[in-house]
Formats: structure tokens, sequence, C-alpha cells
């Protein structure tokens, strides 16, 4: 090979390796492409929704079931096959013996359904494709609450980290402060030890907090699809709940109009009742109608049968009455699960009402009364004019009124949620 030569074959090498690198950093980059978006900033709660309805596996695991359910249609439309009859029959005689000539046979038959059965099945497969599609959007309603929820009390982790921290560095002041009036002679080291005792309790509130907050955002990447939760995942939102303008009624209109259990149940009386036909046309008897021909030596014959069977003792009774009792069951489990809905809306409701209540107390009042006298208490003092097991009280008073209201708050947004849940609405944005 010339110098040329060698030339050219490096420079295609080069391209080659090139191409080959190109495409490892595009792998790469699109299989670290999640934790790169998770990190890149906060999720809002619609982005973590989008997010596990793609990666979920239990929704993809109902999503490919419905795709096998639908492809059971196929089958209940296909129609009977005909079988093929050949035969040859030959007898070593004398050559002319006109008995021992050789014998062929050829003929075509075919079963031909009667009563509508083909329809029948088409209806009970389609019909149980609908059913099976409506237990799926049902599966992910119940995921979706699972992941609201998760987000919210992610949110109040997130909320509870920052108070603890706050009360933290708030009470260390305190210390430091305490700890020159030691220096200085103006406490003894026994109420100063009070003091720093406190601060136990306010760095345990502190881990625990910040236990909280991992376990709870494991648990919402675990939802969301993730195999290996991301320490950087981190979500933006608010405790702080809509007002609900939608009256009593109009969820249980909205319940009843929605819910996809309940039109699964729905689906479900279809499905007997298309087994009921099928039933009924199961009990038909069914034709076979066959052409043949033969050859025996030079002799040619066509011939034609229909076979019928007679169905004098089994006409197919234990099924019919089977189904009917099956479609008479669904019909009640219907009428169940509607008083059941509106239980879960009335429930619901009630407990949304008696949050709101207790969020709005705290809300309106007994936060503003604790952070007003722990403030008081902490300047008495400070100053020496109240005494440490006053301030001690009022700082645990404080801290108690906090991590309640913020739990009440909590408490409001859960039963937005359930009320969500409970109507397939979208009472929350």
């Amino acid at each position: 090979m010339n110098q040329r030569g060698a030339l050219i074959v490096r420079r295609i090498i080069c391209l080659c390796l090139l191409s080959c690198a190109a495409a490892s950093a595009v792998a790469q980059s699109s299989q670290t492409a999640p934790v790169s978006s998770t990190a890149a900033g906060p999720l809002t709660l619609t982005q973590v929704l989008e997010v596990a309805h793609r990666a979920n596996p239990t929704l993809l695991s109902a999503a490919q079931h419905l795709s096998a359910v639908r492809a059971q249609e196929i089958t209940a439309g296909l129609r009977q096959n005909p079988n093929a009859v050949l035969g040859t029959q030959m007898t070593t005689l004398d050559p002319g013996d006109p008995n021992g000539t050789e014998f062929y046979q050829f003929g075509v038959q075919r079963l031909f359904e009667r009563g509508g059965k083909r329809d029948a099945r088409l209806a009970t497969a389609r019909s149980t494709t609908a059913l099976t599609g409506f237990q799926l959007d049902d599966q992910r309603r119940q995921i979706d609450l699972s992941i609201r929820q998760a987000f919210s009390r992610m949110l109040f982790a997130q909320k509870a980290l920052g108070i603890a921290r706050e009360n933290l560095a708030d009470y260390q002041k305190t210390v430091a402060l305490m700890k020159v009036r030691l220096d200085a002679g103006a406490m003894d080291q026994t109420d100063f030890d009070r003091v720093e005792l406190q601060l136990a309790g306010f760095e345990s509130d502190l881990d625990n907090a910040q236990l909280a907050l991992r376990q709870g955002s494991i648990a919402l990447q675990t939802l969301m699809g993730v195999a290996t939760p991301n320490e950087q995942f981190d979500i933006a939102g608010t405790l702080d709940p809509p007002t609900v303008t939608t009256t009593i009624d109009q969820l249980r209109s909205d319940a009843l109009a929605n819910r996809p259990d309940l039109k699964a149940s729905q689906a479900q009386v279809a499905v007997s009742n298309a087994g009921v036909k099928q039933a009924i046309a199961n009990g038909t008897a069914d034709p076979t109608v066959e052409g043949e021909y033969e050859r025996a030596g030079r002799a040619n014959t066509v011939g034609a049968s229909l076979n019928f069977p007679l169905r004098i003792f089994d006409r197919n009774q234990g099924e019919k009455e089977r189904a009917k009792y099956e479609l008479e069951s669904s019909r009640l489990a219907l009428t169940a699960l509607q008083n059941q809905v509106l239980s879960d809306v009335d429930s619901a409701w009630a407990g949304y009402l008696a949050a709101q209540s207790q969020a709005a107390r705290y809300r309106s009042k007994y936060l503003a009364e604790a952070a007003h006298v722990r403030d008081n208490l902490q300047f008495s003092y400070r100053n020496g004019n109240a005494t440490l097991l006053d301030y001690l009280s009022a700082l645990s008073d404080y801290r108690q009124i906090n991590l309640t209201a913020l739990n009440a708050d909590l408490q409001l947004l859960l039963s937005l949620e359930q009320l969500s849940y409970a109507t397939h609405t979208e009472i929350l944005p």
C-alpha cells in the first residue's frame, strides 16, 4: 500500500473512532437524562404526575394488560376454519380385476355457526376491553392519590425542616446569651445547664425533620417509577389550599358521572349481559357442510353431506342459568357501588369541613398568640424579668403550636385530595 492509501485508511479509522465516541456519549446522556432533569430544578405536582404516568411500572403493566385484553377481540371475531380430507386406497389384485384399482378421495368440510355466536363473542370481548380500560383508569386514580399525598407530605417535611432549623438557630442565640451571663456571674451553672439541655430537643427535631424529608423524597420518587432515588430530588409547591366553591350536591353528581370504578361496574353489567346472549347462542346447533370428490379406477364420484347435531339433552342449560345469575349479581354490585360512591363523597366532605375549621383556627389565632407569648417571655427572661420555667414552657408551647398548625394545613390539603379522589375531579390546581 502506498503512502497516500495508508493516509486514507488512517483517516477512515479516525472517523470511525469519533463516530463511536459520539454514539457512546449520546447513549450515556440519554441514560442520565432523567437524573439531570430532576436535578435541574424543583418539580411541580403536575410534572411529578406526568413522570409517573410515563414511568410507573404498575401503570405500565396495567396498560400492557389492557393491550392483551384488546387482542382477544381479534380471536373472538375469527370464523371457523374449513377442514380438508385427503385419502387414498390401493388393492393389490390381478390387474384385470375391476376391484384392484386405486381409490382417491378429496373433501372439504366446514362448520357454520348459528345463533349469532360470533357476534356474541365479539360483544363479550369488546365489553371486556372497556371494563379493563376503566379498571386501568381507576388504578391510575389510586396511584395519583398516593402521589398527591406523598407530594403533600414531602412539602410538610420541607416546612417542618425549616421550622426546626429556625427554632434551633433562635435557641442557640439564647444559649449564647446565657453563656455570657454565666461568665459574668449573673446566673448559676445549674440554670445554664437547664437552658443548654433544651438544645437536645431542638437538635432532635432537626434530625427527625431531615429524616422525614429524605423518606418522603424516596417514597415520592418510587411512585414516580424511579429505580434509584436521587438525593438532589426537590419539589415546589405550597401547603396553602384553595377555597372550595363547589357544593356537596355538585360533588355527588360529579362522582356518579366521573368515577372510573363506577364505570367499570357498569361495564361489568355489559359484560354479564353479553355473557347471557353468548350462552343462549351457544345453545344452538351448528351444522357441518361437506363436499367430497372420489375417484375409483375410471369412475368419478361427487357428493355432499350435511351433519346437523341433535341437541336433545344438552342445550347449554347450565351456562344459560349461570349467566343470568351473574347478570343479576353484577347489577346488584353496581347498585352497591353507587351507594358507596355517595358515601365516599359525604365522608370526604365532612373530613374537609373539619380540617378546614381546625386549620383556620391555628392560622387566625393560635399561631400569632404562641409567637407573641414566646417573644415576650424570651425578652423578659433574657433581661432577668421572667423565670426559666416560664420561658421554657412558652418555648415548648410555641414549638408544639407551630408543628400542630403545620400538620393542620397538611390535613386540610390531604382532605382536599381525598375529596378529589372520591369525586374524580380536579379540585386542587
